[in-house]
């Protein structure tokens, strides 16, 4: 066995390294999230229990093509495939989802939004109740991956999942939690997104248990848009290989990566964004587990952070409304501008270093934010607009 090390061993250590006593000061990080990251753990408050996922392995989905329908297991589909056996099949697109008729030997998964996510504040039910007639093992998805590129914060993502989950049981009632699929987008903060869909799970499950039930949620992931730039798609290319290792270790049950390419998207630079997902399940294989991010110190503390401060946000949601009655009033779109803004001076100040966006650039604004973002509407913007 290893001797533990204690604490003030190492700080003495660091003092003399960064030459000051004030070690905490000058390693404290400011975040957007105003999450607490200190400099070293070495123990956890409240130690969590593993968070399983649903799927046994992480599904790694692909656009459909024809050429590889024998080599790719689970799709995402947007227009109607006959003949498909032993796949899982995850229905992308409104028209498709009201027509297809379900194979026995497919797994079916809705990915439609059924949310209007503007000022009008519905829900379609009529479309809703379509969707939960089909044989589908996960019938309504609850999409904040718009919010996500939108620029949202991860406690107002996280929030915004429960508060759109609680109109669904207001109407549907507890029964409709085992019909739903959450769709999240994964952006750079590599920590911060492993705890975010950790800290869903963990959500997810205690408001379960307002209804007396002890569910996880299915949980389907893709790379955000939000930090990509039109000129440098193989930085796009490598922040998406981080993004989705976020996905898996976070414990996602199905990652889809979408284009790495803003523009000139061809079969060649769409198959090799899907084939960074083979290379991370058979190479790290960290789609097989379970909950990688159980018992790291860090992880754990930024999971229960995530947690208590969206579940805090979400009950003051419900207090004035709920998520549709938000909408209406437009409280929704202006907090997610808000930070969006915010993040945005962020990158123009430096302060998040995007590459070959403000770090090593051709710096030149074309756009100022006042073009970029609206307090009326929920729409994504990608960081780099602003210098294109």
């Amino acid at each position: 066995m290893f001797k533990k090390t204690p604490l003030q061993d190492w700080e003495a250590v660091v003092q003399k390294q960064l030459k000051t006593e004030n070690i905490y000061g000058i390693l404290s990080k400011e975040d957007l999230e105003d999450i607490v990251i200190k400099p070293y753990y070495d123990a956890v408050a409240k130690p969590l229990n593993n968070l399983p996922k649903i799927e046994e392995s992480t599904h790694l989905v692909g656009p459909y093509r024809e050429s590889s329908e024998d080599n790719i297991f689970a799709f995402l589909l947007d227009e109607n495939v006959e003949d498909l056996e032993e796949k899982v099949i995850f229905v992308n697109n409104k028209e498709l989802a009201e027509h297809i008729s379900p194979e026995e030997t497919n797994r079916y998964f809705s990915l439609i939004d059924i949310f209007s996510e503007d000022k009008k504040g519905e829900i379609d039910q009529q479309l809703c109740k379509e969707l939960l007639a089909k044989d589908f093992e996960r019938n309504i998805c609850v999409d904040v991956s718009l919010h996500q590129n939108a620029g949202a914060s991860i406690v107002q993502q996280l929030s915004i999942s429960l508060a759109k989950t609680k109109e669904l049981t207001e109407i549907f009632g507890r029964e409709i939690l085992d019909k739903i699929i959450f769709k999240v987008a994964v952006g750079s903060n590599y920590f911060f997104e492993i705890a975010k869909i950790r800290a869903l799970k963990l959500l997810f499950n205690q408001f379960s248990k307002e209804f007396e039930l002890d569910q996880i949620p299915y949980v389907f992931a893709e790379n955000t848009c939000r930090n990509k730039s039109k000129s440098d798609a193989e930085n796009n290319l490598i922040r998406s290989t981080l993004e989705l290792s976020a996905t898996m270790i976070g414990g996602a049950d199905a990652i889809f990566s979408n284009d790495y390419k803003i523009e000139n998207s061809d079969s060649v630079s769409q198959e090799i964004s899907f084939k960074q997902q083979i290379v991370l399940a058979y190479e790290s294989i960290i789609n097989v587990f379970e909950d990688a991010g159980n018992g790291s110190y860090y992880i754990e503390e930024l999971t229960q952070q995530f947690a208590e401060k969206s579940w805090k946000l979400f009950v003051e949601m419900e207090e004035e409304g709920g998520y549709c009655e938000l909408l209406k009033k437009g409280w929704i779109q202006e907090k997610i501008s808000e930070h969006a803004i915010k993040e945005q001076n962020w990158v123009e100040e430096g302060k998040i270093k995007i590459i070959g966006v403000n770090l090593y650039p051709k710096l030149e604004k074309t756009k100022s934010v006042e073009n970029l973002y609206s307090s009326n509407e929920i729409k994504a913007v990608r960081l780099a607009e602003m210098f294109e």
